[in-house]
């Protein structure tokens, strides 16, 4: 197949995916934020069940994007997650995306208490947890951990997107946080998930606020 049999303009190929999606899964009753959020998921996913298992918080869309405009600080669980976050977009509204699970204090504490490195990083970062967004694409320990801090030490983060994926735990930890839901979310039920999902979500909600280059 030559290149003039097929599309090379990004914009082109995007807008003709989220047509297809339309055609897929349709947008239901839904809020066109909550449209936006979905189909950004499946597109990402390349999956339309995804439509299926997600689960969004009424206030969740709303609060992240407020959360945005006032350039809140994103606070991720694994590299891949912020990675694969708009970076000029994230650069126009002034927010700050990091990671520490990598960091070397990380790895030193979580030797010392057996603990994993990823919920380690979330009790490391606590004191810059209110009003952030917090990002868990990979590590049920991470969300459970963050949970555990909203509760026990009445943090409040301006949004918990919580899509970790796998069988061990996964599961649970977000239907935990749709059960005890101490602030807004956004989440995908079950083991599906994945940092991919996660960065959607944020993607999602960053191109409602600025022009993409």
């Amino acid at each position: 197949m030559s290149k003039q049999e097929y599309d090379i303009n990004p914009m082109g190929i995007e807008n003709k995916s989220m047509d297809i999606i339309e055609d897929l899964i349709g947008s239901h009753s839904w809020d066109p934020l909550y449209k936006t959020v979905v189909h950004r998921i499946v597109h990402t996913s390349g999956d339309p069940d995804y439509a299926n298992v997600v689960k969004i918080h009424p206030e969740a869309i709303q609060s992240g994007i407020d959360a945005l405009k006032k350039g809140a600080l994103i606070i991720t669980d694994v590299n891949m997650l912020k990675v694969g976050v708009n970076k000029p977009a994230l650069n126009k509204v002034g927010s700050e995306i990091i990671c520490s699970v990598s960091d070397e204090e990380v790895a030193k504490e979580a030797k010392r208490t057996g603990e994993t490195r990823s919920m380690t990083a979330m009790k490391l970062l606590k004191d810059r947890m209110e009003g952030c967004i917090i990002a868990i694409g990979n590590a049920p320990t991470a969300l459970f951990t963050v949970l555990e801090l909203c509760k026990e030490e009445n943090i409040k983060p301006a949004l918990i997107i919580g899509t970790p994926v796998g069988f061990v735990g996964a599961k649970e930890s977000k239907d935990l946080l749709v059960e005890e839901a101490p602030v807004p979310y956004v989440t995908v039920l079950g083991t599906k998930g994945g940092s991919p999902i996660a960065a959607s979500v944020l993607n999602a909600l960053l191109y409602t606020i600025v022009e993409r280059d």
